[in-house]
């Protein structure tokens, strides 16, 4: 048993990955955009209304939240629009998120 979880431990790929994941959500605002955006697809100019943030502090946190794949855009002209990916990643973090704020999601 101790030598399986040592070869396990010892597969520092998939843990270097969790911990990147969770570092992307080891931010405040990078949390409350990634929730905002569970429920809505906004554009930058709505997301940093809705958060009272700066517009490039909201790019920023867009940024790292679509290299970690937790958000996706799309352009509708010169708006570029994002949203939480229809992954289960996304849909075991929102949950997670959910019961640890012990929120309740809108309709």
């Amino acid at each position: 048993m101790k030598e399986k979880i040592k070869q396990t431990l010892s597969s520092s790929d998939k843990f270097q990955s969790a911990a990147e994941l969770l570092k992307m959500l080891a931010d405040e605002s990078r949390v409350k955009i990634f929730w905002l955006l569970c429920h809505s697809e906004e554009c930058v100019i709505d997301i940093a209304s809705i958060t009272d943030m700066s517009g490039p502090a909201v790019s920023h946190h867009l940024q790292l939240l679509k290299s970690a794949g937790l958000i996706e855009s799309r352009r509708d002209g010169k708006e570029t629009y994002y949203k939480a990916t229809d992954t289960e990643l996304s849909h075991l973090l929102h949950e997670t998120l959910e019961n640890v704020m012990i929120i309740a999601c809108p309709d």
